[in-house]
């Protein structure tokens, strides 16, 4: 395979692969490196890319599977928490600073999920994956994908809806 064949199969969801990684290690510079050893990983492997019906599922899985090792590693540890993934333009600095507060609640809530339902909620509502892509890549039924979906939703809704009434009798 040559490099620009490589290229134009791995870089269409290069953020995508990103995104996940921020997902689960927070931080923006170890989503970096995760997603910088996922691609060299997949460079050595470049002749057996073929063999795989759908790459960018098989990068995803990656990407999962090599964020629970770091987690998991002695240098989880060191992982930071910080969220600034929303920009909106035009928008009064009190709005601005009601979105980001909103945006930055809803990531706490989705952290405090269970992994696989923190995962399959940012597969399915932030990357946009269809269900047959997400079952491939958690190695999951599509049944069980949607349950667990919808208990997640579920979960933040719940959460909230209780923030939002709190005091409120």
């Amino acid at each position: 395979m040559k490099q620009s064949d490589f290229l134009k199969a791995v870089l269409p969801f290069k953020d995508k692969v990103f995104r996940l990684a921020k997902r689960l290690l927070v931080s923006t510079e170890e989503a970096e490196d995760a997603t910088q050893e996922l691609y060299f990983k997949l460079w050595k492997n470049k002749e057996k890319l073929g063999e795989y019906k759908n790459v960018e599922a098989f990068a995803m899985t990656m990407t999962k599977n090599y964020c629970f090792d770091r987690l998991k590693s002695k240098q989880a540890s060191n992982l930071t928490l910080v969220h600034s993934n929303y920009k909106e333009k035009d928008t009064s600095l009190e709005k601005k600073i009601e979105y980001k507060d909103s945006v930055s609640n809803v990531h706490k809530l989705i952290e405090n999920l269970p992994e696989q339902q923190k995962i399959i909620i940012q597969l399915r509502d932030i990357e946009q994956y269809d269900f047959e892509e997400i079952c491939e890549m958690v190695d999951m039924k599509p049944t069980a994908v949607r349950v667990a979906l919808s208990r997640a939703r579920k979960t933040i809704r719940e959460e909230l809806i209780k923030q939002h009434n709190y005091g409120v009798s």
